[in-house]
Order: C-alpha cells, then structure tokens, then sequence
C-alpha cells in the first residue's frame, strides 16, 4: 500500500510539476466554455424558442437556467474524457526517457505502478473537473438556478463516472504508445472529435439515422446524457409548471438528448448508469490484463 500511495503521489506531482501541462489541461475547458456560449448558446436559445407553444412567455431565467444547463453538461462530458488523456501523459512519458524500466526493476510491481498511474490520472482529471462544474454552478447561480440538492449530488456522481471513463479509455489507449508525439496525436484527435460522438457539439437528434444508431452503441454517449439529465431536469420541471404542455416538454427531451435511444428503444436513467459502469469495469479488466502481460514479460 505504501508503495502505491508513494507511485500515486509521485505520478500526480510530476503532472503538476510541468506547468505547460497543467495550465493546458486547466484552460481548454474554459476555452471551450467561451466558445459555447459566445457561438452555440444563441442557436440553442432559438431552438428551444422555436419548440415552445406560439404565445407562451417563459420567464429569461428559465430558458437560461435551459441552455446554460445543456451547454455545461457538454462541456462537462469532453472535459472528463479529453482531461484523462492529457494527464496520463506521465504514463507515456515514463515509457519514453526509460523511467518505467528503472521503476520496473525496484521492488514496485508492475500491477502497483499500473494502478498508480490510474488513480493519479483519475484524480488529476477529476479535480480538473470539480473545478469546472463549480465555475458552472456559479453561471447558473446568476443566469438561471434551478437545480435540486439531489441533482448536484447526481451531477457530481456522473463527473466521478465519466472520469473514471476516461481513466478507463485513456489507459487502455496509453499502454499502447511509445513516444510523446503519438500521445500528443491522440489527444487531439480525442479532444476533435469526441464532442461530436458523444452528442456534446451537437444533439444526436439532428443526425441521420445511421449515425444516431452508431452513436448509440457507444458508451460516452449515455455518461452524455446523464450529466444533461440532471444538469437541465430542474428547468424543464419549471417549464411544466409555467404551462409549457408535456407534449411539448417531451419533444425537447428528444431534441436536446435529454431522452437517450438504442436504435428505437427508450434508454432510462438506471440502463445509462448500468451501461457506463459496465464499460468502465470492462476497460479496467482490458488495462489490468494488458499490465498483467507486460509485467511478464518484463519478468
């Protein structure tokens, strides 16, 4: 045990240490925050408009506590992911300038380092993302609150699920590189292109059918759609008290991914967090056993 918390400790000070590193991982976020609300947050405001009963007034801090809600659950699910990836650079980085092979012949096994570098990723990635559902509940605080004590509390369990997601991939994706450029390549690729597989850059619902199935299948989408269910479900709730019919509520459920789909099947809350876990405990089996093969073979 101590051998593990000494490797943790050691994983997550070398992170910090490099402030090029931390200060990336610690501004995309806040990058991608001002994009979506300087470019996106108009075109959800008039989608969310335009799918309201003609007449109905809903007061401003409604539609915002709406959009904003949506716009940081967004941000929330790339965060959890592309975060991951640059922090298990240490991984990587041990590889390249032959720290591993050092590490491998002291009395640290094999299996301890490898479940240092999770959990140093896990809380470094974490952390980073605390950090940003706070900057998100204070712009909810002052545009439009309408979150329950009992949706913060959901909302913080999703981040640690969705983290532990992308530890999960991250490492599983890591073992397999050898030299900082491929690290570097993959996590832009992964920081390009998983907001638009995961529905965070845009509602699945304005898909075509075959992508909406194929996003389906994988599991990002619904650790998605869980930060957007508790992050929007207050505002909704108002919408249905103000007058906006449940007919209508229930089309912007399905416009906005509130509601999730596999194929035409209804995908409910319970399913989405079965769904996530299992893939998550999947890619921590797939990661131990890569490290199990690895370590004989450095034996």
């Amino acid at each position: 045990m101590s051998a593990f918390l000494s490797m943790t400790k050691r994983n997550t000070a070398l992170f910090f240490k490099d402030k090029g590193t931390f200060f990336s991982a610690m501004i995309s976020p806040l990058i991608l925050l001002l994009l979506f609300t300087t470019f996106l947050g108009n075109v959800y405001r008039d989608s969310l408009m335009s799918a309201l009963p003609e007449g109905l007034q809903l007061d401003e801090s409604v539609i915002e506590g709406f959009v904003i809600g949506w716009l940081f659950s967004s941000l929330l699910a790339v965060c959890c992911i592309t975060t991951a990836f640059t922090a298990n650079m240490i991984m990587v980085q041990d590889k390249v300038n032959g720290t591993r092979n050092d590490l491998t012949i002291t009395p640290v096994k094999s299996s301890v380092l490898a479940l240092s570098y999770y959990f140093s990723t896990a809380f470094v990635s974490l952390l980073i993302c605390l950090v940003c559902a706070g900057v998100a509940f204070v712009y909810l605080g002052a545009v439009g609150w309408y979150l329950s004590m009992t949706d913060v509390v959901l909302l913080l369990c999703d981040i640690v699920l969705a983290v532990m997601f992308g530890t999960a991939l991250s490492s599983v994706v890591c073992c397999f590189l050898k030299s900082q450029g491929a690290i570097s390549a993959v996590t832009a690729i992964v920081s390009a292109g998983y907001g638009f597989l995961c529905g965070a850059y845009m509602p699945i619902s304005s898909f075509s059918d075959g992508i909406r199935n194929f996003i389906s299948l994988l599991p990002g989408t619904y650790a998605t759609s869980l930060l957007r269910n508790h992050m929007v479900s207050g505002a909704l709730e108002k919408m249905a008290s103000d007058g906006v019919p449940e007919q209508v509520v229930e089309g912007i459920k399905d416009a906005f991914d509130i509601n999730m789909y596999f194929f035409d099947e209804s995908v409910n809350i319970p399913q989405m967090y079965i769904i996530v876990c299992s893939t998550v405990a999947l890619l921590i089996g797939i990661y131990v056993v890569i490290n199990l093969i690895a370590g004989k073979k450095e034996n």
